[in-house]
């Protein structure tokens, strides 16, 4: 039986829990240290995910920015940057965003069954579609990953897909940085929406971690007995991962 990928969900929120202003341009919660943090962790893992509203948003790259991180894994027999994956409803993206365009990796989409055949039109090549029934879900998306050989996901945003996967109980890891300031505009996307979620008053997560990057504060809770301590590399070590 093929066990669940290793899961790390990392973000960037301002005091007031934001992740981003309601207008662009995209607001920088992270300093170049705690971005730096999070080029370690992409680096560790075999998948990147975001949402296709993140993909539509902040247009990311989604890549392995350090030359020598990149060297690493080139020489463990992996690509210089992890595939990226992300979901859609609706299949609204657009081919020539740096998600499909930039990269030399493989580019999952997840879409619901009956978007496939509209979704490869729209897309074209630059992209592997996979249907997943009629609505995607975040179990399911994780059955498929490690199928193809994913031992460690890294999930990046936005917020209504960091509420999937922390309501379904799916991730091991938690790394939250908090700006320090606020956003305090209700208009702009939240951390996470509302939902069931498994931690709460009467189950705290355990903190693994809590350290100042500059003038970020880095939280780290382990969501899962499977989360361990120390480096990145050291988890995915530890989840199977490569």
């Amino acid at each position: 039986m093929i066990q669940r990928p290793y899961v790390v969900v990392n973000c960037a929120i301002s005091l007031d829990g934001y992740l981003d202003t309601a207008q662009p341009p995209r607001l920088v919660l992270s300093n170049s240290a705690d971005l730096d943090r999070v080029d370690e962790l992409r680096a560790a893992a075999d998948v990147i995910l975001v949402g296709a509203r993140t993909v539509r948003r902040d247009n990311p790259r989604l890549l392995v920015r350090s030359a020598d991180r990149r060297a690493e894994r080139v020489a463990s027999g992996l690509a210089p940057t992890p595939a990226k994956a992300t979901v859609t409803a609706t299949g609204d993206l657009d081919p020539q965003a740096a998600f499909f365009s930039v990269g030399d990796t493989a580019k999952l989409v997840y879409c619901p069954r009956g978007e496939e055949r509209r979704i490869r039109r729209r897309l074209g090549g630059p992209a592997t579609v996979v249907p997943l029934g009629e609505e995607v879900a975040m179990a399911d998306l994780l059955c498929d990953l490690g199928e193809r050989g994913a031992g460690r996901v890294l999930v990046e945003g936005g917020g209504s897909t960091l509420t999937q996967f922390l309501g379904g109980d799916l991730v091991d890891e938690l790394h939250v940085a908090v700006a320090p300031f606020f956003v305090g505009d209700r208009r702009a996307p939240r951390f996470v929406g509302d939902g069931a979620f498994p931690w709460t008053a009467e189950r705290r997560a355990p903190l693994m971690e809590a350290r100042t990057i500059g003038d970020v504060v880095l939280l780290r809770y382990a969501l899962s007995d499977r989360a361990v301590l120390g480096s990145p590399a050291a988890h995915a070590a530890s989840s199977g991962s490569r």
